[in-house]
C-alpha cells in the first residue's frame, strides 16, 4: 500500500504521538531538574514548561487512542487542543530563549531575599557556596553567616549567584531549544489527524463512514 493510504496515515499518527509522549516526559524531567535547583523554581516559565509537558503527555495518549480506534470525535478535539498547545508551547519556548543573563540575575536576586534563612543555608550547603552576588551590605552580612564547607577550606568561597546563574541559564536554553524544536512537529500532528480523520477505514462498514 502506498504511503498516504489509511494504514500509512494511522501508523504515522501513532508514531508521532509516541514521540509526543517522549517529548512530554523529557520536558517534565528537565524542568523538574531545574526546579530542584531551588531559586530557579521561582521562574514561572519553568512551571509553565512542566504544565506544557503534562498536557502534551495527556494529549498524546488521547491522540494515540483516537488513531488506533479511528475515533472521529476524539480526533477532532485532538486537532483543536494540539493546535492550542502549539501556540502556548511556542510562546513559552521563545520566552525561555529570550531571557538574558541580566533578567535572570534580577529574578535570582529578588528570589534570594524572599527565601527563609533556613532555605538559604540549605542552598549554600548544597551548592557549597556563600552569599549571592556581594553587591550590597545584606549580601556581605549573609556571606559572614554562611555555614558552607568551602568556608572552612578557604577564606573565600564562590558566590551562590554565580553557580545559580550558570545552572538557570543552562536549564532555560535546554527547555527553550527542546520545546521550540518539537513545537513545530505539532503542526504535523494536526495535519495528520485531519487527513486521517477524513480517510475511510477499508475494513469498516461503508454505511458507517461519516
Amino acid at each position: 500500500m502506498v504511503c498516504g493510504g489509511f494504514a500509512c496515515s494511522k501508523n504515522a499518527l501513532c508514531a508521532l504521538n509516541v514521540v509526543y509522549m517522549l517529548v512530554g516526559l523529557l520536558l517534565i524531567g528537565v524542568a523538574a531538574w531545574a526546579r530542584g535547583l531551588g531559586l530557579v523554581s521561582s521562574i514561572h516559565i519553568i512551571g509553565g514548561v512542566i504544565a506544557v509537558g503534562v498536557f502534551l503527555l495527556l494529549i498524546a495518549v488521547a491522540g494515540l487512542v483516537g488513531a488506533v480506534n479511528h475515533h472521529q470525535v476524539l480526533l477532532f478535539f485532538y486537532m483543536i487542543i494540539l493546535g492550542l498547545v502549539f501556540v502556548f508551547q511556542f510562546g513559552i519556548s521563545c520566552s525561555c530563549l529570550a531571557i538574558n543573563l541580566s533578567k535572570q540575575t534580577d529574578v535570582i536576586n529578588a528570589s534570594w531575599w524572599v527565601m527563609s534563612n533556613k532555605t538559604r543555608d540549605e542552598l549554600e550547603r548544597s551548592f557549597d557556596c556563600c552569599g549571592l552576588f556581594n553587591l550590597t551590605t545584606l549580601d556581605q552580612q549573609d556571606y559572614a553567616f554562611c555555614t558552607a564547607i568551602c568556608k572552612s577550606r578557604s577564606p573565600t568561597c564562590q558566590m551562590c549567584g554565580e553557580k545559580l546563574l550558570k545552572h538557570s541559564d543552562e536549564a532555560l536554553k535546554i527547555l527553550g531549544g527542546v520545546g521550540l524544536f518539537f513545537s513545530f512537529t505539532e503542526i504535523l500532528g494536526v495535519w495528520l489527524a485531519m487527513r486521517f480523520r477524513n480517510q475511510k477505514d477499508p475494513r469498516a462498514n461503508p454505511s458507517a463512514f461519516l
